[in-house]
């Protein structure tokens, strides 16, 4: 027997926790109000608002997995600043290095002894030889972009439907439902042709692959090997190694932005599955809350970036290495000594079997509560990640994720939760745990998990019910 929910119902809820939540946080929104005479969108972020109480709350501090809200109110925390945090709140071997590192200097334009350190590290987690750092992801991406460009002598990138890669203007976009490419979510184009320089199709198609990249313009493919932005999407078995073999074979490059899927593993997912990248990037977490971005490319990515922009110009005495990408704070003292920690002391192996383990353990116990209450909702999980998806079966690209969403269950379930003490993602219902993620808190999950089910069936289902 599968539970169906009323619309109606789930609205009519949705807006009693809100009155809640608005009741359990009278400061956050007095705050967010006051905001709205210095903020565009009354926060430093415009991202900040995008909570489902109708205000986000605002934080007083946090540590480990626990946040404290200016109303007091303690949350067991499995948003984690959207990745940013994976190392938890405050991890004391960040800090002791941060601190160090600023009182000899933060930014320098010089290098620093820990380069060098870093430099063997990533190699040897991620398997590329050669890096680089920016400031955040998006710039990584960016940067990586170009190099391809460069190289390739094509234009175009190639994204999957629902992807979503920081403020790359190549990836805003989208198929709509008849299969047109569209601006997503309704971002302005810039000034940018897509049509020129964007290429989109849905993830797992190897036959819509195909077709694009045998016209042998697309300079890179950019994708998350694990589709997370979006909604939770794993590979089909088979899929990579159908892309790797096609985008060589086309001459195109393989990026691969590990942004998130760097809680799969110490190497993130490629290396945890042999898969073989041109270039790679990463962000967030690396730098333990400091703004880093990182891209690896491989001995010939490398070799032909030489040949285009030769290392050691000797008929130059001051070689202009711009490129077009990096930047003043790029590869800093104090970005270099954070990584350094986190990849040193926060984020080890024994950190992520930890990790891993408690998200194993919590989306099976997840499973079991949603087949308790017959709810035909699905429970994807990957490394540290865990996230339930409002379909009963996995969705195979961005347009299944689309036909399950449901914006105001979506919506209930955050602010049931925030309301109860626990925090996750906004944008969807994924969760990630960190080093200081401890069972308890899985435990409180499980529990606000159990109430909220028994409220939607209870509250929200329709009189009738369908074998």
């Amino acid at each position: 027997m599968t539970i169906r929910l009323s619309s109606r119902r789930v609205r009519e809820a949705l807006e009693r926790e809100q009155e809640e939540f608005a009741r359990l946080h009278p400061l956050s929104r007095q705050l967010f109000e006051e905001g709205h005479r210095h903020y565009l969108y009354g926060a430093p972020s415009h991202w900040f608002r995008r909570w489902a109480g109708k205000f986000p709350v605002f934080a007083k501090e946090a540590s480990g997995a626990e946040l404290r809200c200016v109303d007091g109110m303690r949350y067991v925390d499995f948003c984690l600043g959207d990745t940013g945090a994976m190392c938890g709140h405050g991890p004391r071997a960040v800090a002791k290095a941060a601190s160090e590192q600023l009182d000899r200097g933060a930014t320098l334009m010089l290098p620093t002894e820990d380069a060098s350190w870093v430099g063997e590290e990533l190699t040897w987690r991620f398997g590329l030889p050669y890096w680089g750092f920016t400031t955040s992801a998006s710039d990584a991406n960016r940067a990586a972009i170009r190099m391809a460009r460069m190289i390739t002598g094509r234009e175009k990138v190639l994204v999957f439907n629902g992807c979503y890669h920081g403020s790359v203007e190549e990836a805003h976009v989208a198929l709509d439902a008849a299969g047109t490419m569209v601006m997503r979510n309704g971002i302005h184009p810039n000034a940018v042709d897509h049509e020129r320089v964007s290429v989109v199709v849905e993830f797992n198609d190897i036959e819509a692959l195909e077709e694009k990249l045998a016209t042998k313009d697309v300079a890179c493919v950019l994708t998350e090997p694990f589709m997370t932005n979006y909604g939770m999407v794993a590979p089909a078995p088979g899929f990579h190694q159908a892309l790797r073999e096609a985008t060589r074979r086309h001459g195109t490059l393989l990026l691969i932005d590990e942004t998130h899927t760097f809680s799969s593993g110490p190497g993130g997912y490629s290396q945890l599955h042999g898969l073989e990248p041109d270039m790679l990037v990463l962000g967030k977490a690396v730098g333990g809350g400091i703004p880093v971005g990182l891209y690896g490319v491989n001995a010939e990515v490398a070799r032909r970036m030489w040949n285009a922009v030769p290392k050691v110009d000797p008929t130059k005495v001051r070689q202009s290495a711009h490129l077009g990408f990096g930047g003043t704070l790029a590869g800093s003292a104090l970005q270099v000594a954070a990584v350094r920690a986190v990849l040193a002391e926060v984020l080890t192996p024994a950190a992520f079997a930890h990790m891993v383990g408690l998200a194993e353990s919590l989306a099976a116990r997840m499973r079991q509560v949603l087949g308790e209450f017959a709810l035909p909702w699905y429970v994807e999980q990957l490394g540290a990640r865990v996230e339930t998806m409002f379909a009963p079966a996995p969705p195979m690209n961005a347009a299944d994720v689309n036909a399950g969403r449901d914006g105001d269950l979506e919506a209930l379930l955050h602010v049931y939760f925030l309301n109860r003490g626990v925090l996750i993602t906004p944008f969807h219902c994924m969760l990630l745990m960190c080093p200081a993620s401890a069972t308890a808190d899985a435990d409180r999950y499980v529990e606000v998990l159990k109430e909220f089910c028994k409220f939607v069936v209870t509250e929200c289902s329709e009189s009738e019910v369908r074998a």
